[in-house]
Parts: C-alpha cells; structure tokens; sequence
C-alpha cells in the first residue's frame, strides 16, 4: 500500500508545485482566451477554481459574471456581478499585500530589491482592478436607467477615471525612468537595491511594467473613445465630473493594451473592432467615411486570426466587415457560422440574428428578416417591443398584413421602457400602421425608415436601391409625404445623385403637414442637407449654418441625441480640416 500512497502523495505534490509556480497574469489571459473561443463555461470555471489565488484572478471571475450579466440583463445574475464585483474590490483594498498566496509564492526566497519590485505592481495592479470594477458597477447601475442610478453612476465613474489616469502616469514615469537609465551603471544600481538605496523603477522588469501599461490602457483607452462621441449638451455635464475625451488617445490606447500580454489584450482587441465596425459607421464619425477603419478591422482580423480561429465572436466582426464592404451574401454566411459557433451561447446566437434580419432586410428579403426577428422577439430579454415591430414590418412587407397587425397589436404590451427611444419610436409606428390599416409599401417604407435611422441604406445594392425608390415612388400617402421625401433623398446620396438629394431633402424640410407625425425629418432633413455642403469648398459655410440650425432650432424630436452625436462628429472633423 505504500507505494500506490507515495505515488498519489507525488502527484499531489506536483500538483502543488505547478499552482505554486502559476503565472496569475498568464493564466488569466488563457482564460480570456478561453472565453473567446467559445469555452464561456470552462473560462467561468477556470476563474472560479482560483479566484482566491490572486487578485487577477479574483477580476477574472468577476468580469465573466458581468459579462453573463450584459448578455441576459436578468436581474439574479446582474446582483451576482455587482457582489462578485464588490467582493475583488474589498481584496484589492485590503492593506496587506503579503495574504495572497501567489505573492508570497512569487517573493518567497527572493531578494529585498525583487520583493520591492512585486510589491509595486501589486499595488499598481489592485489599483487597476478596482478602477476596472468601478467601471462595470458604474455600467451594472446605469442599465437600470434611473436618475438616482445615473447620478451614481456618474460619481463612480468620476472615482475610477482619476485611477486609471494616475496609474497610466506612474506607469508611464517608470517606463520613462528604466529607459533613461545608463546601461554601464546596471551592477551599481543592482547593488544599490540590494541595499535598498535604488530607486522604485530599478526593482520592476520592463517586461512587467509593460503588461501593467496594457492593462491600464484599456480602461483608459475606453474612457477617451467613449467620451470623444458625447453630444456637446451632455458633455458641460462629463466636463463638471472631469473627464476627457481625446479620441486618437483612445484608439491608441486601446493599440497597446490589444498587443499586451495583459488579460485584457483581448477585450481591447474587441473593442477596436467594436469600435471600426460598429460605432464609427453608426455615428458617422470622421464624416461618413469608414473605409479606413475597415482596413484596420481586417488587419486586426488577420492579425488574430491564429489566436481565434474558431471565435464566434471574430466570425461576428469578419461579417460586419463584409456587411459595411457590401458583400452582403458573404456576411450572411460568416452570421450563419458564427451563429453555429455560439451553439451553447445564447446571447451571441441573438447578436448574430440580429445582423442576419438587417441583412436580411437590406437584401429585401423579408421573409428570412421577419424570421429572425421573430426568434428575438419570443427569446431576447433585451427589447420585445423593438423586435416585435421589426417582426411586423418585416412579415407586413412579405405581403402577410394579417400576420402583422396581430404582431403590431402585441408591441404596445411589449413596451416595458418608458425613457427609451428605440421603444417609444417602435410603439408610435406600430400603433399607426396598426390603425391605419397597412399596406405592403407602408410596411416596405417602415422597412426603409430603420435602414435609414440605423444608417444601413449604404450598405444596399444599387438593384435594391432602385426597387425602393419605386415603392417610395408609388405612396401618396400625406402623412408621410416628408418622411417619403427624406428617404428618397438618401437613397439618391447612396447613388452619387447630389442635384436629386438636394430638392428631396429640400421637401422633407419644408414639410410641415407630417411634423407632428414623423418629428424627426424636418431636423434630419436639415442635417443632411448640410452635411451634402460641406463637401465643397464653396458651400463649406452654408453646410456649417444648416448643421447649426438642424441643432438649435429642433428640439423634442425622436433620436434627437443621435443627431446631436452625427452633428458634433461632422463639426468636429470639420474644424480638423478647416480650424476654427
């Protein structure tokens, strides 16, 4: 029996060597890594297991339980999150460095100098980390989209912004001093530390400070994206809480922690892409020209491509590129993949619906579109009142009326938030169409209305453009009249037909009989108009007026905040090219 025992007391020992021997910043990268090739589950147990080992770990679990928490908003999980959070948070502030197991592993046997050095990134480290929970509890209280929640929010933000910027300086400092320093001096300096004389930027490789400088650039890269695409009238109010908004600083930012060999490497990757595919086409930053971020999003995509071979995620942002390049087919095959990639994720099989309905929608295929919708609709936790209105125009223009006023019906019982935007623009069309008795081309106009809001128009073919030019054509219908000329005018800017635009968008600003109905086209009217200006020199100034006046003289409108943001982009590279 001795033996067997020996032999099991061996492998235990081994065990207990390699946890010993553990890379707490490696590992927790693996388990990033994990989680984006689709082993949500073996990431979340992976962090579990040793969420008591070191900090790094301890953030590792939490930021899985709030990544669960987004993808379902169900209540029980974002309590979960908020508590995980709270609980890294406390451990990341305990006063004595040495409790954690894997620092003491690390300096146990070490030099005084070496020990200087692991205790100054762990104090940088935990500092990251609770600035890094602040920011998801910050997230966690404003889904809840109340103004006690906001204003709280907005303080904790506050908190964590002045810790990731002093971080970002001590680290830098220290990259500037090791840098600085003369290489024939290296043995005085070594026993200088030895006799803890040397300075704190001697005692921390470069190769630790490096993945401490990825890790705060994310948060910090974060900050300055996010906050260089607020509205001017939200921005006095960022400005009194003392934050930023450099975008290149962000992207930059974002550049060095996606190449770190931080944990968060990963999640700046994403959020680049995020950043190329989504937001910058949205919100038309950098005038309307997304060619450049593209290419940056293929060479990420390229880049990453070994990494991730089989990621549901990268398959998603390799389909948005194609969808913004106009490939439309082949975006709906890396969808269709990636959605068979997400088999046990059912928060990412509904991203990767939604992008199949839109294109699905601009392909004008709206049978595949009303069935996609339709799964979100009964499956989504997110908006059923949104969903159940695409469901309805999309089943509307297939020629199925029946079928979508008994969706429209369901829309307004749907309608669960009352502040929001999307929803209350989903349930004033849905209850219009409902009473008026729609016809398919109103339900095709409902189609083109949200290709257009969600600036997805450009991405049709010329053959489809042309097919809902004809519909448009065909509606006499008053009441739309305004928001009929609106939307051809932006399918003849799709075309390059600039004179045709102009007097289109000309008639939707001068409509006056729809106002009450469609609110937003006399403002988006304006703005498109300007924006059609400030492409030549001669008409730059009168383009800048409209962009002005679509700001100052509407208010109270649908997506009004979205215009703001479309109208502070615009005036913001223009001021790049022609300084103010």
């Amino acid at each position: 029996m001795a033996g067997p025992e020996r032999s099991q007391q061996q492998q235990q020992q081994q065990v207990e060597d390699k946890a010993e021997r553990l890379d707490d910043a490696e590992m927790a990268l693996q388990g990033i890594n994990m989680l984006l090739n689709n082993g949500f589950k073996e990431s979340d147990e992976l962090f579990r297991r040793y969420r008591t080992h070191s900090p790094l770990m301890s953030f590792g679990a939490s930021f899985v339980s709030f990544l669960n928490a987004m993808m379902t908003f169900e209540e029980e999980k974002m309590q979960t999150a908020c508590d995980d959070l709270r609980t890294t948070e406390k451990l990341c502030e305990s006063d004595s460095a040495g409790v954690i197991e894997t620092i003491r592993n690390k300096i146990k046997k070490s030099m005084d100098s070496q020990r200087s050095g692991v205790v100054v990134v762990d104090r940088l480290q935990r500092q990251i980390i609770v600035a890094d929970c602040q920011v998801y509890l910050a997230v966690l209280s404003f889904v809840k989209q109340e103004l006690s929640a906001y204003i709280k929010g907005g303080w904790i933000l506050r908190k964590a912004w002045k810790m990731y910027n002093k971080c970002h300086s001590d680290i830098s400092q220290l990259q500037e001093a090791r840098q600085r320093r003369p290489s024939v001096h290296q043995e005085s300096l070594s026993t200088d530390n030895a006799n803890h004389n040397g300075p704190v930027e001697n005692c921390v490789t470069a190769e630790a400070l490096d993945r401490l400088k990825g890790s705060v650039s994310f948060g910090y890269g974060l900050f300055h994206l996010c906050i260089s695409m607020v509205p001017p009238h939200l921005l006095k109010i960022i400005n009194l809480l003392g934050f930023p908004g450099d975008r290149l600083q962000g992207l930059s930012s974002l550049m060095y922690a996606s190449e770190s060999k931080d944990m968060k490497a990963p999640l700046a990757t994403l959020a680049l892409l995020w950043y190329h595919t989504v937001v910058l086409p949205f919100f038309a930053l950098d005038g309307s020209d997304t060619h450049e971020g593209l290419l940056e999003a293929k060479a990420i995509l390229q880049r990453k491509s070994v990494v991730y071979p089989n990621s549901s995620l990268f398959m998603f942002f390799k389909g948005r590129v194609h969808r913004l390049e106009c490939h439309i087919n082949s975006a709906l095959a890396c969808f269709h993949d990636a959605l068979e990639l997400a088999s046990d994720q059912r928060e990412i099989q509904h991203v990767c619906l939604y992008e199949i309905g839109w294109c699905s929608m601009i392909e004008m295929s709206f049978d595949d579109a009303y069935r996609s919708f339709e799964r979100l609709k009964n499956e989504s936790r997110w908006s059923q009142c949104y969903y159940a209105y695409l469901t309805g125009v999309c089943q509307g223009a297939s020629g199925d009326l029946d079928g979508a006023i008994g969706v429209f019906k369901e829309v307004q019982k749907l309608f669960k938030r009352k502040n929001n935007q999307i929803e209350q623009f989903a349930v004033k069309r849905a209850e219009r169409l409902r009473k008026i008795s729609p016809t398919t081309e109103l339900c095709i106009l409902g189609v083109i209305e949200v290709l257009y809001l969600w600036k997805a128009l450009q991405n049709c073919s010329s053959s489809k453009l042309q097919i809902m030019n004809q519909v448009l054509q065909s509606l006499d219908e008053a009441s739309c009249r305004g928001l009929k000329h609106l939307l051809l005018g932006a399918i003849h800017k799709c075309h390059g037909n600039v004179r045709d635009a102009i007097q289109s968008f000309q008639l939707a600003a001068r409509d006056e009989y729809g106002r009450h109905i469609n609110s937003y086209v006399q403002p988006y009217a304006v703005y498109e108009l300007g924006c059609i200006l400030l492409a030549k020199h001669e008409t730059l100034g009168k383009g800048r007026s409209l962009l002005l006046q679509a700001k100052e003289d509407f208010t109270g409108y649908d997506f009004e905040n979205r215009l703001h943001v479309r109208i502070h982009s615009a005036l913001a590279s223009l001021k790049e090219v022609v300084p103010q």
